[in-house]
């Protein structure tokens, strides 16, 4: 790195890696500054104008997110004139559209909410825009043009994340909105429901619909876990809210999915509390079948499994595992089957 790749920020004095913007500068050095609109991982826009900051020498106050540090530069995060625009800029945002936090999902995870607070932003001087817009729901995802501030991150995921390339920026001024090819409805358009925007959103305008009104954030306790639906082994949070699941989140920085999931992933975790599930081993006697404990159903498979294994041989019996746990899970099944029953006969469908 060369010495001359130092950068002011805030009167420290810190270096620079070619390329690096002025925000990823500021970040990596702990210094805070707020965005709306940026997704790591995605082209930078520069739409929300919340990360703006003051470069001495600019015309004007400078997206941080989209503009590369320079050799010395000297930046100011928190002046007045940088204040007073984030401000200004909240309070646009606010009334761009129906913020109404109170039913709101993202209620307590919401950018535009923690912004407002932090930068108290109690009144607004704008009158609240018209919904031009209908709310469109399906079984999955639930758009509310509404609530949508038009930072781009859903667009971003969906094309440079996710490279689904199924949503874009469609009209004009007031007209504005996220479209799919045709602006038609999310289920007759080419998304394949991974979720990925629905993640990326910083308020309420993307929300999952089967956890609509299961509990706020709060209200909820953060599982990491390991998608059991194929091998890849991806990471997500189970969201649990008096003992239910409600919701699934992808582990933002960790691999190998790092934050995305697919619809199975993300939406395909009704089956947990199916009313048809089965909780405990049944047992067949005299053509019924009735409960038992764990103890009395491996003991009678075992007893079964020998005794089909002492007259036929091991090569008798076929192991079947599921393609719906993890691959550790699978791994230990197919080492009994081989080691224990003695026999190549196991397998799975990954299809379910």
């Amino acid at each position: 790195m060369s010495a001359s790749n130092r950068i002011q920020i805030d009167g420290k004095e810190v270096q620079f890696s070619p390329g690096e913007t002025i925000l990823e500068v500021a970040w990596r050095k702990g210094i805070a500054i707020p965005t709306l609109c940026y997704l790591k991982g995605a082209s930078p826009t520069g739409a929300c104008r919340i990360c703006l900051v003051e470069v001495e020498g600019a015309r004007s106050l400078v997206a941080s997110c989209a503009a590369p540090a320079a050799p010395d530069m000297v930046v100011r995060t928190d002046s007045e004139k940088v204040i007073r625009s984030r401000k200004l800029n909240l309070e646009l945002l606010l009334g761009s559209g129906h913020h109404y936090c109170v039913t709101c999902e993202a209620d307590g995870d919401c950018r535009l909410q923690e912004l407002a607070y932090e930068y108290e932003v109690e009144t607004v001087r704008f009158t609240e825009s018209p919904a031009r817009y209908p709310v469109e729901t399906n079984t999955l995802i639930t758009r509310d043009f509404s609530r949508c501030i038009m930072c781009g991150r859903c667009v971003q995921a969906c094309n440079d994340i996710q490279v689904n390339e199924a949503i874009s920026y469609g009209y004009r001024g007031d007209a504005s909105k996220i479209v799919t090819i045709g602006d038609r409805p999310y289920i007759n358009s080419d998304c394949v429901f991974c979720g990925e925007c629905v993640q990326a959103c910083p308020v309420g305008a993307l929300v999952a619909k089967p956890s609509r009104f299961k509990g706020k954030p709060w209200e909820m306790k953060k599982v990491r876990t390991t998608c059991s639906y194929c091998g890849v082994g991806c990471q997500m949070y189970l969201h649990v809210n008096k003992g239910r699941v409600v919701k699934v989140t992808g582990v933002d920085g960790i691999g190998p999915n790092y934050g995305s999931l697919c619809v199975k992933g993300r939406f395909g975790f009704d089956f947990i509390h199916d009313a048809n599930r089965l909780n405990t081993p049944l047992v067949r006697e005299n053509g019924a079948l009735r409960e038992a404990d764990w103890d009395e159903a491996l003991d009678r498979i075992a007893r079964n499994l020998k005794k089909i294994i002492d007259k036929d041989g091991p090569d008798s019996i076929g192991f079947l595992t599921s393609a719906r746990i993890t691959n550790e899970e699978n791994y230990v099944a197919q080492k009994f089957t081989r080691a224990v029953l003695g026999t190549n006969n196991v397998d799975h469908c990954a299809r379910l």
